[in-house]
């Protein structure tokens, strides 16, 4: 598609985490960013546009990169909270996924999407049992998903993975794939040597559930007088990178391992905050140059697929933790929700603004009350920014999601129907 944005405020990074407005134009002609700057060096009569927008009022920026979930558990929304999160796990959750059918998890997955483009998120790291009909729903919405397998001693096997990450890499140019396992209290020694076998055949990062929990950190140290960091390290599964989802409990060795092996922690306070889990150490991890990136966790833990709540969460809980209100600032979370995003995700071609890019971007409306006065664009999405100032969503440089409208090949309603009905079904 080829669209020119004109009279835009276009964020764009200035240093390495810090971020500049520029004002001008922005040009995407098929899938990428072809053109950046204040139109006066190129003439947008020469050019044939599908659409031209006149952006005045509005912001354009990197879309969010959902670092961490699991798409298909919007059937579960508010549908088993207040619980522990063991309970919440072993009674709730897994016997109630497994009745779900591939179809079941496609058309769930259609539902996150949507809520994804509403928030502004382009991409998500979607970790789930059955990747492939939430790949077939990334593919049939134009969204662009990277997934990572849940392999644990209940569900897949090594040869299922094998199989998982040559079908979902070749499936699509926005659909990719790297190995991961659930968690270390749920995967055998047998298989997390073998998922390091595959690791080295396909050169992968490795991704897992890392020290979520006080007690998931000590029962480790218990089977294996290490912890999870320790173990995995000690296997071999990070000698092509990855990192760990939630990091809350992180030992001084852990905190040497993550940057020895340049691994990346994902952070999901809400969830964490919800599950009564912790809150993660994300002013460390940054003063040990240690990546960091946003995820929001799946619908069931959360409920809410909203990269604005995590992004204040981020820096609020970061706060009240170290009790230093100067910490975590307004551009590293954002940062850490786009670019720090995009590179966990290995999607270095959408990371951020700027030519020969992909067109993975998104426009905030800047005529609402709460981005009033525009003392600072990126405090003001940071600290105030909430999914009403979401005005278009574009992937790959196609149009999703504009002022609340959804173009991804799907109603709405027969969305909501289908994710009703698979629940409903379950409680007969």
């Amino acid at each position: 598609m080829n669209v020119r944005f004109y009279h835009a405020a276009i964020l764009t990074l200035s240093g390495e985490r810090t971020f500049s407005l520029i004002q001008g134009e922005l040009w995407v002609r098929g899938n990428k960013i072809a053109y950046i700057g204040d139109g006066t060096d190129r003439h947008a009569g020469d050019f044939c546009w599908e659409r031209e927008i006149d952006a005045q009022g509005t912001v354009l920026m990197p879309g969010f990169k959902n670092a961490h979930t699991h798409t298909a558990m919007t059937f579960l929304r508010s549908y088993a909270d207040d619980l522990p999160l063991e309970e919440w796990l072993q009674k709730q959750v897994f016997p109630k996924e497994a009745l779900l059918t591939p179809e079941d998890i496609y058309h769930l997955c259609k539902l996150g999407i949507m809520e994804y483009l509403t928030s502004g998120i382009t991409s998500n790291f979607d970790m789930y049992f059955a990747p492939l009909p939430a790949a077939k729903a990334t593919v049939d919405c134009g969204f662009r998903s990277v997934f990572t397998s849940g392999l644990n001693d209940f569900c897949q096997s090594l040869s299922e993975v094998e199989e998982l990450y040559e079908k979902i890499r070749s499936l699509n140019s926005r659909t990719s794939f790297y190995l991961g396992f659930h968690a270390e209290y749920t995967t055998s020694l047998q298989l997390m040597e073998g998922l390091c076998d595959l690791a080295e055949k396909f050169k992968s990062p490795v991704w897992l559930h890392n020290s979520e929990t006080k007690s998931e950190v000590e029962a480790c140290i218990k089977r294996w007088g290490k912890t999870p960091t320790e173990l995995t390290d000690s296997l071999g599964l990070y000698q092509y990178g990855g990192g760990g989802y939630h990091c809350v409990y992180f030992r001084e060795q852990d905190f040497e391992i993550f940057k020895k092996r340049k691994l990346t922690a994902v952070t999901n306070p809400a969830s964490n905050l919800k599950l009564a889990s912790g809150i993660a150490p994300v002013k460390r991890f940054l003063e040990e140059g240690i990546e960091v990136a946003v995820g929001t966790d799946g619908p069931a833990s959360n409920n809410c697929l909203d990269m604005f709540r995590e992004m204040f969460l981020v820096s609020g809980l970061a706060k009240v933790r170290e009790m230093d209100a100067a910490c975590v600032t307004a551009d590293e979370v954002l940062y850490m929700a786009t670019a720090g995003g995009a590179k966990a995700m290995g999607l270095d071609g959408c990371d951020c603004l700027a030519q020969g890019k992909l067109a993975d971007l998104i426009q905030i409306d800047l005529n609402w009350p709460n981005m009033q006065p525009e003392n600072d664009f990126v405090k003001n999405i940071v600290y105030s920014g909430s999914k009403q100032n979401v005005k278009l969503t574009m992937v790959d440089g196609k149009i999703l999601y504009e002022d609340g409208k959804f173009f991804i090949g799907s109603e709405p309603k027969e969305v909501y129907r289908r994710a009703n009905e698979i629940i409903r079904r379950m409680e007969t």
